[in-house]
This record gives structure tokens, C-alpha cells and sequence, in this order.
């Protein structure tokens, strides 16, 4: 435990029993890996999110905002700090446009939106995780990515709540300014601006891209795709062809079926899953030339 006496009496003052003191992160993550985290919160509101945060900020103590626990890995020693699990999960729609709390599951938005002959997020249909996750990676797939929807975030900042416009995220291929250099600042609610079509037609679509998800991706504990592709390359056919697919190194294995996912088949620590991270990006350098980038990040004590 690293937190000031001061910061735990604030956190407990607020948050009275709903604080978890070196709460497992592996109960709340898709690869079910990682160490413990000093404090937890579970932010059922953006009210709870903004309290926190400035908690945080007042006693210089490192905040995580986790979100739905996929494309990172959490280090076996744990996050330092506070984590606070984005919980939030309200939705509002005005013709086109759509606000919702950065909580809320990127896979649950796409469906409420389809309903409503809502398109420009039905890539989406079956990447996990959360709106404020998918908005500070530019979570991408099937040509779309979040940068081709946001219109502005509403955010907490030191300062104060502001409001963030596009130009202002610095979007790139699976990054933002968020994500390349972090600030003190946690997202609060999305605004995106999407288009009308027929229902029955997105639908079509999103079926069509779940299905090509369940084909080439495999099933189980994944953290979901390791590294990003290189420009005119893919990073698994680079690590397939490195004669890595299927490789193990303690609990973790890269997968059969598409070489970018790493599984946890057997109670795989966060360093089984980094060696073969290690390994991976070692062979494809050593083979094709290619240094390959890390996709999920690496969260806690490494």
C-alpha cells in the first residue's frame, strides 16, 4: 500500500465501503491477468468519476481509469494508486447525434444505435471494452475507427470540466494525444455524430463483421490484438511467419488461429504473457525487419 494517509481518509470519507484496498485486477480484466491494485472503485457516475479524479489529483497520488479490462496488461506486481473502473453507462440521442457516458460498452452503443438506424459504429459490433477506452486508442476495425465518429469529449482536467473537440484528440492509426502522452485528464461522457440508414441494413452489416470476427479470431481469455499492423503488413501473418503460431511460454500462448491474439490457457502470469511479447517482436525483427508496436498497454510495475 503507497497511499498517503491523507488520500485513504478522502477516498474512505467518500466512498466509505464501496473502496477496495488490493482488490485483485484480475477479476476485472478479459485476459484475467494481473496484481492488485492499492485502491479500487467501481465509478458508477460520472459524478463519481470527477470525484476521484480530483482526489487523485489534490494528493499527487497515479490514477488508472480501467475500463472493460481488454488491450491492456496489467503487470503481476500490481497498479500503484488508485484504480477506479469506469462504470458509467448513460445514453442520449438528439436525431443524429448521440452523448454517452464514457463507461458504457462499446458493444451494448452499437446495438442501441442500431436500433434507432443509427450507422457509423456497427465495426464495432463486437470489440469489448468501453467508449472512453475506444476514444483514447482509436479502436478501429473493418475500415471504421472512433476518429471517423467523435465529434467532442467532455472531460475533467484540474482545472475543471471542459469540453474537447476532435482537432483536439490529435487522432492517429490506434492513438490519440491521450494515449502518446498522458495528462492528468479522465473522460466523462462522448459526443459522436452518426448517419441515418435503414435498420435492416446495418444490421446486415454488423452481422456480417461479427461473423468475420468469430472466423479469424479465436474464443477465451485474450487480451485482444497485441500489436498494431505495420503500414501494407499484418502483425500476425509477420509473427505466423516467424514460425511463432501456437508457441506457449507458461500459461500464455500465442493462438493458433490468428498469431496477433495471446491467450491465457493455463493460469498465465502478465510476465508469461510479456516474455512472449518479448519473443514475438524479437523473431519478426530478426526475420522481416519489421520492429513491431505494441498495440495493448502495459499497465502497473514492470
Amino acid at each position: 500500500m503507497t497511499l498517503p494517509p491523507n488520500a485513504l481518509a478522502d477516498l474512505q470519507s467518500t466512498f466509505a465501503d464501496r473502496l477496495l484496498l488490493d482488490e485483485p485486477l484480475a477479476r476485472h480484466t478479459s485476459a484475467r491477468i494481473g496484481g492488485p491494485a492499492d485502491a479500487f472503485l467501481a465509478a458508477d457516475s460520472i459524478d463519481d468519476l470527477r470525484a476521484v479524479a480530483r482526489i487523485a489529483w489534490a494528493h499527487d497520488v497515479p490514477l488508472f481509469i480501467l475500463g472493460g479490462g481488454s488491450n491492456i496488461l496489467i503487470s503481476d506486481r500490481g497498479v500503484r494508486g488508485i484504480v477506479a473502473a469506469n462504470r458509467t453507462g448513460e445514453i442520449t440521442f438528439d436525431r443524429t447525434t448521440v452523448t454517452a457516458d464514457s463507461g458504457i460498452g462499446t458493444i451494448l452503443l452499437v446495438r442501441r444505435c442500431i436500433k434507432r438506424g443509427l450507422a457509423g459504429l456497427e465495426w464495432a459490433v463486437g470489440v469489448p471494452g468501453t467508449l472512453g477506452g475506444a476514444v483514447i486508442g482509436n479502436a478501429g476495425a473493418h475500415g471504421g475507427d472512433m476518429s471517423k465518429s467523435v465529434s467532442r469529449v467532455f472531460a475533467v482536467t484540474p482545472a475543471g470540466d471542459v469540453w474537447l473537440s476532435a482537432a483536439d484528440l490529435e487522432y492517429e492509426y490506434r492513438s490519440s494525444i491521450f494515449k502518446r502522452e498522458p495528462r492528468p485528464v479522465v473522460i466523462l461522457r462522448v459526443e459522436m455524430v452518426l448517419c441515418e440508414d435503414d435498420r435492416e441494413a446495418i444490421q446486415a452489416r454488423a452481422d456480417e463483421y461479427n461473423a468475420r470476427r468469430k472466423r479469424n479470431q479465436p474464443p477465451g481469455a485474450t487480451i485482444g490484438s497485441m500489436f498494431k499492423n505495420p503500414p501494407g503488413e499484418y502483425a500476425g501473418r509477420l509473427i505466423e511467419a516467424a514460425g511463432l503460431k501456437g508457441v506457449r511460454i507458461g500459461g500464455a500462448q500465442i493462438s493458433e488461429k490468428h498469431a496477433n491474439f495471446f491467450l491465457n490457457v493455463e493460469e498465465a502470469t502478465a510476465d508469461d504473457v510479456k516474455a512472449l511479447v518479448d519473443l514475438a517482436r524479437r523473431e519478426v525483427l530478426a526475420q522481416s525487419g519489421v520492429s513491431l508496436e505494441l498495440e495493448v498497454e502495459l499497465v502497473g510495475e514492470w
